[in-house]
């Protein structure tokens, strides 16, 4: 069965609704994936139910928050990841320079935990209807999958996840081998993680080989510098100059294939098992059928690149 007709069987006539799960730190793609969310979101294309921390970094939660205000989406729910996640952010210092900038007064706002928001939000949701798109360590989908029942839900976090998540689309790995910073940052929570999942409940990987063949945010920088956005994108430009049109573009190609369909861009290699070493190196496994997908470029990448581009520029209506 391929990934759409795997989905497909699953699909309602509702739009997909999302929790966006990010490191928004070690690297600034991040950005570029949260414009393309509530650019689609603008659209009517899907709808963001949780923006979610998995970096321990004090700075992200507000960094999300400030992004989520800036899109006009300042209600969405923010968590923070767990303790034993691992805590990054990138030399040019960007998350404390947008919140200086934009929202101060976050930096001193205290967040609930990253798994208190996955349990209450899909206990919430209709069965089957949640897709959940990682763009960073696993360490939150670990949490909540070896989370007990409590006062939002009496089932098990594997239970829960089994009853109302549609698909998972995660960044992470490399095909079909290697070694990637999602994976082995957090190898644990990885190695947990694909370990536990359901396995009625389908995966779909976009790997490092396909965001590493995109480039973007060169126009947001130019064009828009003093939005939370492009101001991102120009800081870490100045601070490590990029070549070409822009910074590679990982985050974002899972967020496009979590809201629309993958097999309009991409070729999805499937089903079959990624498996994951306790040293975070993965290896791509076709003779066995865990119900998971993976990302193969179908077009020139200058294509994708200006799809997502154009996304990326999306400015909401109101300004922070």
């Amino acid at each position: 069965m391929s990934f759409t007709n795997c989905i497909d069987a699953q699909r309602t006539k509702a739009v997909p609704a999302i929790i966006f799960d990010t490191d928004m730190g070690p690297d600034y793609d991040d950005l570029g994936a949260i414009a393309v969310l509530y650019a689609l979101e603008a659209r009517k294309e899907c709808k963001v139910l949780a923006t979610l921390s998995s970096n321990g970094r004090p700075a992200i939660a507000p960094t999300i928050e400030l992004l989520n205000r800036y899109f006009n989406r300042g209600e969405v729910p923010v968590g923070i990841a767990g303790p034993t996640a691992p805590a990054f952010t990138h030399k040019s210092g960007w998350n404390e320079a947008l919140i200086q900038r934009f929202a101060p007064e976050l930096r001193s706002k205290q967040y609930p935990y990253a798994v208190e928001i996955y349990r209450r939000i899909l206990s919430q949701q209709p069965d089957r209807s949640v897709t959940i798109v990682t763009v960073g360590f696993l360490s939150n989908i670990n949490d909540l999958l070896h989370s007990e029942p409590d006062t939002y839900s009496k089932l098990s976090g594997v239970d829960l996840v089994k009853k109302k998540v549609k698909q998972w689309v995660a960044m992470a790995a490399d095909f079909p081998q290697g070694r990637e910073f999602n994976v082995y940052k957090d190898t644990t929570a990885a190695y947990q993680a694909l370990a536990l999942w359901p396995q009625d409940v389908p995966i779909v990987f976009s790997g490092f080989d396909i965001g590493s063949r995109i480039r973007t945010g060169k126009r947001l920088a130019e064009q828009f510098p003093q939005t939370p956005i492009g101001m991102g994108y120009a800081i870490n430009f100045s601070a490590v100059p990029e070549k070409g049109n822009g910074r590679q573009s990982w985050d974002q190609t899972a967020v496009l294939c979590a809201v629309r369909t993958p097999e309009k861009y991409f070729y999805v290699i499937g089903p079959g098992k990624i498996e994951v070493s306790k040293d975070g190196s993965n290896i791509w496994n076709p003779n066995a059928n865990a119900n998971h997908f993976f990302l193969v470029h179908k077009y020139p990448y200058a294509q994708i690149e200006n799809l997502l581009e154009e996304l990326m520029m999306y400015q909401p209506s109101a300004k922070l």
